[in-house]
């Protein structure tokens, strides 16, 4: 994914070396590179994003002790 994007902002740098103004070659760089693909590679991480919350919590769950006993000591059977 990010090998695409990589070249994707490739030719759009060339695209804006080749404008005629300064504000020309920004403005294409940001409005044909630098806009679009961080709204794609955002939609596209969602899904790694939410199986890394999932799995934190799936942690912080496991890791937290249970909220009867504080003292951290087993009740005697």
């Amino acid at each position: 994914m990010y090998i695409v994007a990589i070249a994707w902002l490739y030719v759009v740098v060339l695209m804006s070396l080749t404008e005629s103004s300064f504000i020309a070659g920004v403005s294409v760089l940001f409005f044909y590179g630098l806009f679009p693909l961080s709204i794609l590679l955002w939609i596209m991480g969602t899904p790694q994003r939410r199986r890394n919350r999932r799995a934190r919590e799936a942690s912080e769950l496991q890791v937290t002790p249970d909220s009867d006993d504080r003292s951290g000591h087993k009740p005697d059977q």
